[in-house]
């Protein structure tokens, strides 16, 4: 596919696959790997939309990965994270990465393969504090929220390497000495199973420096961050559709909405005012979204300076915040509106909210909302690490 309408089109396809099956991935968890859901996703083309035209990709933009994310999430967003990280790792790629390095694993993406990551660690100091080491032109160390590398071709994994540098290195997924479990156990996101991965003694033949990615302004992780934030307001429209769906179709009017004269949920004036508010924050989500995407076009992987930079990290912070705030109020309200039959467990309506809740704490919101007053009110600029 070569155009937005396509990948768009294309997401649509997926997203409707991936609707009768999502209430049992969720219930499944990591006890059943969701292979068939992900080699829809793996089958469909939109591995490849952001990878560059000069690589043999279409060089798609964040207007169309925003609305893609935004698509499939609404219907699975746990499948629609797993592929998160493999964006970010096109954009590294294309900005960071060897000639070597980019022919070989865009050669991958192109032919339908993923990228999964293994960034995170446990019990350092900060994000940074790693302990996984390359020495030697061997990997070793263990990492945790290791999101689609479980099921992927290539895993790319954050190092400290001889030099004291952090570095990226790419390792095959069957590589000998590589291990990923399905120790994922949380209140939602399950079926994203991101586990331990652990890797002893790995030959390391691609690598890069990524300290350079925090020494220049770059846009590598507010791109990155949109994609969360897509995420965020496809679980809240995904909710809002399944409250709209249920109040039509299942819900009974409460008794003293009858007194007041309904003869159906919907014609309730309470549910009528929540539907209608809730659906405006959603809409409104949508739009911070479309705006911070927009933005991100416009400015393109590498900004032209500092302030450049800034603008576009401030306008996914937006993006995210709200989104994640009326994605966690999606899910809750979804009940509040459709009454107490709707809590039933063969609905598993709340897994809106648990997806929402475990998927929008990633990283605080309290500290987007900071950002954006500190540059409105004092023109204090945001990190530059993009990561709002």
């Amino acid at each position: 596919m070569r155009t937005h309408a396509e990948a768009v089109a294309a997401a649509t396809e997926l997203a409707a696959a991936l609707v009768p099956g999502a209430v049992e991935r969720d219930r499944n968890g990591a006890d059943v790997i969701p292979y068939e859901a992900l080699a829809l996703l793996d089958r469909s083309g939109l591995l490849a939309i952001t990878v560059p035209v000069e690589d043999g990709g279409p060089g798609l933009g964040p207007s169309t990965l925003a609305e893609v994310t935004r698509l499939i999430a609404a219907a699975d967003p746990a499948i629609a994270q797993v592929p998160q990280a493999h964006y970010l790792l096109i954009d590294v790629l294309a900005v960071h990465g060897g000639a070597d390095l980019r022919k070989r694993l865009y050669a991958e993406v192109l032919a339908g393969r993923r990228i999964g990551n293994a960034l995170a660690e446990r019990g350092g100091k900060h994000a940074q504090d790693l302990k996984t080491r390359v020495a030697g032109g061997r990997l070793n160390g263990v990492k945790y929220y290791s999101t689609g590398a479980l099921t992927s071709a290539w895993i790319a994994v954050s190092a400290i390497g001889e030099d004291g540098r952090l570095v990226l290195a790419f390792v095959p997924r069957d590589a000998d000495g590589v291990e990923v479990g399905t120790d994922w156990d949380v209140i939602g996101q399950r079926a994203t199973i991101s586990g331990t991965a652990t890797f002893t003694d790995v030959p390391v033949e691609f690598a890069l420096d990524y300290s350079r990615a925090y020494e220049v302004p770059q846009q590598l992780g507010a791109r990155a961050q949109l994609v969360h934030a897509a995420i965020e307001v496809g679980i809240a429209g995904g909710a809002l559709a399944d409250a709209r769906a249920y109040l039509r179709e299942k819900a009974r009017p409460s008794t003293e909405a009858v007194r007041a004269g309904a003869t159906t949920a919907v014609e309730d004036p309470h549910v009528m005012y929540r539907y209608g508010r809730l659906a405006t924050r959603v809409r409104a989500a949508e739009a911070l979204l479309i705006d911070a995407a927009r933005t991100l076009d416009e400015i393109g992987r590498v900004p032209a300076d500092a302030g450049t930079a800034a603008r576009g990290s401030l306008a996914v912070a937006a993006a995210k915040a709200f989104g994640s705030e009326v994605a966690v109020e999606a899910g809750s309200e979804l009940f509040a509106l459709c009454g107490t039959s709707s809590a039933a467990a063969k609905y598993d309506l709340d897994r809106h909210w648990r997806n929402a809740r475990t998927h929008s704490v990633h990283d605080p919101v309290d500290w987007k909302y900071h950002h954006l007053a500190a540059w409105e009110l004092s023109d204090t600029p945001p990190p530059n690490h993009g990561q709002l």
